[in-house]
């Protein structure tokens, strides 16, 4: 195992984050003020990364991860393989579509303790994205300008607040944003390829930071309010591969 800290090691430590290797994995590891040690897997990519205690030996974190390579070599074989399904469907002109494919043990977080699958075959390397073109980014612009004003319409009065602007853009690392101060809300525009339902829930969440600054209890109990489903809606979205 090798690391390059970017923080200074507790005494006897890991850096409190630090890139590592281990058994030919790269594996960011950070330390936090908590007190489980949690695995994630983050979409796109598919880059591992660990939350633990402070004083977690150094041990204990590679045993961690090594005791759930099944589970992890899994779930970035099911990322592949789902970037590979809309890589064809752009390519074919169509839509990204989420249905049917039931949740995907893992993508998001593995708390210490939970066991892992069993091991899955090592997968391709993950295939080049399409980037966008000037025939997307209008398709795009298109659907959602269309939806917008209905979908407004109906949640502008449950949630209680009405953005002052929507902008739309296209965003390699979130699916949407806001300002609270100002009221302007930012979307993804690759919302537009996708099923309507995202670009539903996006908006919703967007429209919840008007009230709520964070992702806190206040922030959870609105979006329980509003859409109870909010949860699976945000683990199905952030399973697709963004455009480039």
């Amino acid at each position: 195992m090798y690391g390059r800290g970017d923080e200074p090691a507790d005494v006897g430590g890991m850096p409190h984050n630090v890139a590592v290797m281990i058994d030919g994995l790269d594996v960011r590891v950070t330390r936090k003020p908590i007190k489980n040690m949690y695995l994630r897997i983050k979409p796109p990519t598919g880059d591992v990364v660990v939350s633990a205690p402070k004083r977690t030996p150094d041990a204990t974190i590679v045993a961690f991860v090594r005791s759930r390579r099944g589970w992890i070599d899994g779930n970035r074989t099911a990322m592949r393989r789902r970037a590979r399904e809309e890589a064809q469907a752009l390519g074919d002109g169509g839509r990204f579509d989420a249905g049917g494919t039931g949740d995907m043990n893992g993508i998001g977080e593995l708390p210490d303790g939970l066991p892992g699958a069993s091991d899955a075959p090592s997968a391709p390397a993950i295939p080049a994205i399409p980037a966008w073109n000037d025939a997307l980014r209008q398709r795009a612009e298109a659907a959602i300008n269309a939806a917008l004003p209905a979908l407004l319409a109906r949640w502008e009065p449950i949630v209680g607040k009405s953005p002052t602007h929507i902008t739309l853009r296209t965003m390699t690392s979130r699916w949407g944003s806001c300002t609270p101060r100002t009221g302007r809300i930012r979307l993804n525009l690759q919302l537009g390829l996708m099923d309507p339902k995202f670009l539903e829930y996006v908006l919703v969440h967007e429209l919840t930071h008007l009230w709520e600054h964070g992702h806190g209890e206040g922030f959870r109990r609105r979006m329980d309010a509003y859409l109870p489903d909010w949860r699976r809606l945000r683990r199905e979205l952030n399973r697709h591969v963004v455009l480039r």
